[in-house]
């Protein structure tokens, strides 16, 4: 059934892009993908228990050689109008859209743009969330192992939205959405989202604050308000800032919520070698996301490049304020509060 979609998907495309080469309108067509693989190894409990003291998406597993995603990208162009598919295959698709089934969960983004102006956009289907620092795509992302913010926050939405761009300095957006992650809701709970974006006249610090709230299918009340600030230093130095707070009213119950902080350091030496810390420290005592505990992480990757491949050495350090990793002599409660992991990833995109 998948091949049958991407047999299709290829073939329309072709139809489209030859009919406009065929008439007075021309279009243009991109096709981009990525793939990226790697190895963990979890250096508190490094026996085979089947525990991998991984709380954060896409790279939970221990001692294994695993795929993140093979992702492949159409994207056609025809005077105001936009057309993309973004699909993409293996654990990090299967988790980016876990309320999916069948071949939804390989649509990544499918999405229809009409801009009728230079400073107005209209969008309407799916497609990544604007709330946080870090993105699904492996490649994009300078550390490979995923933040907790990134982790317990939107993944996607599915709906309609306006992109305005007054100035330069200054854009918005505003739309509507299926709650959080849903690709499909035959209810009448919709979301709202929003985003200011502020940059200064020489483009160094770039700011964006972001929101997402509703009623989810349970009725939940949800809002979480997100910040992301990136500063560029140097052309060889930059610094990137993400905070951002959850909270959640279930039905007729107080509220709750959960919240957290990163600091990302970004250092490229030469245009081969570059050198990235995250530091994050992430709040769930109240439970909210699952954990029941407050964590802070620590990741220093390497970006190894050679063209369009990138190999990014990893360590990463986990430490919470109560016990809720596994050393090796653990059985059935967890005894550690911290936990070490290496990871050795490649990323190549084209």
């Amino acid at each position: 059934m998948l091949r049958k979609f991407l047999i299709f998907l290829v073939g329309f495309v072709s139809i489209l892009y030859s009919k406009a080469q065929d008439s007075t309108a021309k279009g243009s067509l991109s096709l981009t993908g990525s793939v990226d693989a790697y190895y963990r190894f979890n250096l508190q409990n490094a026996k085979d228990s089947g525990r991998t003291n991984n709380f954060t998406s896409f790279t939970n597993s221990q001692n294994s050689f695993e795929l993140g995603m093979a992702s492949v990208k159409a994207d056609y162009s025809i005077g105001k109008v936009e057309g993309v598919a973004d699909l993409g295959f293996g654990r990090r698709a299967d988790e980016f859209s876990y309320n999916d089934h069948g071949t939804l969960t390989a649509v990544k983004q499918a999405y229809i743009s009409y801009a009728p102006s230079a400073k107005v956009k209209f969008t309407m289907g799916k497609w990544a969330t604007h709330v946080g620092y870090e993105l699904l795509d492996a490649y994009l992302n300078r550390n490979y192992s995923m933040d907790y913010m990134f982790s317990y926050g939107p993944f996607f939405h599915t709906g309609i939205k306006m992109d305005v761009t007054p100035s330069s300095n200054f854009a918005f957006m505003i739309g509507v959405s299926n709650p959080t992650d849903m690709s499909t809701a035959s209810f009448s709970k919709k979301f709202a989202i929003a985003q200011i974006h502020l940059t200064t006249t020489n483009t160094k610090v770039n700011a964006y604050i972001n929101y997402v709230g509703g009623k989810d299918f349970a009725d939940n009340g949800i809002n979480q308000i997100d910040a992301v600030v990136i500063g560029t230093v140097s052309t060889k130095f930059n610094i990137g800032y993400n905070g951002t707070v959850k909270i959640v009213k279930p039905s007729g119950l107080s509220s709750h919520s959960w919240w957290g902080s990163a600091l990302y350091f970004n250092y490229d030496p030469t245009s081969m070698f570059g050198l990235t810390l995250r530091g994050e420290y992430f709040d769930d005592e109240k439970g909210v996301a699952g954990l029941g505990t407050n964590i802070f992480d620590a990741t220093l990757s390497g970006n190894i490049r050679i063209s369009n491949l990138t190999i990014i050495p990893e360590f990463r350090f986990d430490s919470g304020k109560n016990p809720i990793f596994y050393k090796n002599s653990d059985t059935v409660t967890p005894t550690a509060k911290g936990a070490g992991a290496f990871i050795l990833a490649a990323t190549y995109h084209f």
